[in-house]
């Protein structure tokens, strides 16, 4: 009983992030009140305190969720065999996280245009501090990917591969395709850097 309410829990975390970033975008973030993503989403504005306390702590939510998500990427690279396989997987993997499959976080796209849209949100919300720990994360994840000896061609590949995924979300906004169209295209390019030709099955 207690991991099905945790389960309802994190699900409806997730729906009021996937909402607000909705929102923040559509309205921007200083004219989207608490009382209004509570309206889109159909609950009291108390049910939602109950989950966030304030804008700010939703932005915050969705910057931890990336980072979670970026640690159990790495957890699950640092338990596979290394190889060009590995990688190619990784990439499948990254695409997934930056498309919002499966992350908790909503929509890679959506939230890539709320961060274009609201830098100065950002900039304020994600400290020097967030930023380095994202890139250490990352750095954590490309030396699992690449292993120590590897030619410095080879991990310069592996890392502009995984980079490109959010690269081709940001290069998107105004692009008259679909989030399905875009994510397949972000998944040929990043296996294309890589080496790895076609995405792994």
């Amino acid at each position: 009983m207690a991991a099905a309410g945790q389960r309802r829990g994190a699900d409806t975390k997730a729906e009021i992030r996937k909402v607000a970033i909705e929102l923040f975008t559509e309205r921007g973030y200083e004219a989207t009140s608490l009382r209004e993503i509570a309206e889109r989403l159909g609950i009291t504005k108390a049910a939602l305190y109950y989950h966030y306390s304030s804008k700010e702590s939703i932005v915050r939510s969705i910057f931890e969720a990336h980072l979670e998500a970026l640690d159990e990427l790495t957890a699950w690279a640092r338990e596979q065999p290394p190889g060009p396989e590995l990688r190619a997987r990784a990439v499948d993997r990254m695409v997934d996280l930056g498309s919002g499959i499966g992350s908790g976080i909503g929509s890679g796209m959506a939230v890539m245009r709320f961060a274009m849209a609201n830098q100065h949100v950002i900039r304020e919300l994600h400290d020097e501090k967030g930023r380095e720990n994202v890139f250490g994360k990352m750095t954590e994840l490309f030396d699992i990917l690449t292993g120590p000896d590897a030619p410095i061609a080879e991990v310069l590949r592996v890392r502009a591969a995984l980079l490109s995924v959010n690269l081709v979300l940001m290069s998107s906004r105004g692009l008259d395709a679909s989030e399905a169209e875009i994510t397949a295209a972000a998944r040929d390019i990043a296996h294309t850097l890589i080496g790895s030709g076609k995405p792994a099955a």
